[in-house]
């Protein structure tokens, strides 16, 4: 028998004071048998990061040929693709060609990632950021069912409340050498 995902809810009082973004999101969030808890964090993390109009959670893990979060206008044009841990550097040439910003959040090896960027087209127009394992870890500990979240962004700094708890990291972009 296959195993089926799990439901989440996200309710995310955003603001983000570098982008003068300050939103109540509720995202529903299916997460895939193989995802782990770091992997759903990091994606729900840098949905919140990229929110505008037109970003989306995709069906991830299970369509091989779909990012983790993208980006559409209203005539459904592809604008963003947004990929999170360590995508395969083919993966990242193919994305490129689509004529979409794309962007990696990850927490693994992003160093070697951004360095290792010259096979990948467009790469100068690349951005990859990292986030601290050890910070998702910490926020993948508490995820339940319904996760209630005040997300404050500042100077790079996240500042994730949750239930009495505050949790925080930097999200640091890579220079990427193409």
């Amino acid at each position: 028998m296959a195993l089926t995902a799990t439901m989440r809810r996200f309710e995310v009082s955003l603001a983000d004071s570098d982008r003068g973004v300050y939103e109540e999101l509720d995202l529903r969030v299916a997460q895939h048998p193989s995802e782990t808890d770091r992997y759903l964090v990091m994606r729900v993390i840098a949905r919140c990061l990229e929110h505008a109009q037109g970003v989306e959670l995709t069906r991830g893990l299970c369509v091989e040929d779909e990012p983790a979060i993208w980006q559409r206008d209203l005539q459904g044009t592809l604008r963003a693709w947004i990929e999170i841990g360590s995508p395969s550097v083919e993966r990242l040439h193919k994305a490129s060609k689509t004529g979409a910003r794309v962007a990696v959040y990850g927490w693994k090896l992003m160093d070697r990632l951004a360095a290792g960027a010259a096979d990948i087209h467009r790469a100068d127009e690349l951005s990859v950021f990292s986030v601290s394992h050890v910070f998702l870890d910490q926020v993948a500990a508490t995820l339940d069912r319904l996760n209630r979240w005040s997300l404050v962004v500042s100077g790079g700094s996240l500042y994730l409340s949750m239930e009495g708890r505050t949790f925080e990291a930097t999200v640091e972009r890579l220079p990427v050498v193409g």
